[in-house]
């Protein structure tokens, strides 16, 4: 395991926005595990501002996100789908079809994404 040090929660996000970019980057049609909740958006909100500068392209990469609350329809805003489409989805040129999270509204828990 490495451990990067960051002086603030400013300098985190970016130094793991730069790690998921030169993974981006180095290989374009990756496959990301993303992280849901607060502690990513600032990463998330770098990714984007790098892809609207023209330096990120997600058009072949493909994202997993392993969380979402049992009983919420992807269109609540605590959902984690919507966070994901609110924070970084939405903002890139991802394809949507490339991008997996679990349904909050499938009966079944045990059933894949």
């Amino acid at each position: 395991m490495r451990i990067y040090r960051a002086k603030d929660y400013k300098d985190m996000s970016r130094k793991a926005a730069n790690i998921i970019s030169a993974q981006i980057i180095m290989k374009p049609d990756c496959v990301l595990g993303l992280a849901t909740g607060s502690t990513p958006i600032g990463t998330y909100e770098q990714l984007v501002e790098w892809y609207k500068k023209g330096d990120l392209d997600f058009s072949g990469v493909t994202t997993v996100n392993l969380d979402e609350y049992k009983g919420l329809p992807r269109d609540n805003e605590q959902s984690y789908y919507y966070f994901m489409h609110d924070k970084l989805f939405g903002h890139v040129n991802i394809d949507l079809a490339r991008t997996h999270l679990p349904d909050g509204m499938e009966p079944d828990s045990k059933k894949g994404v």
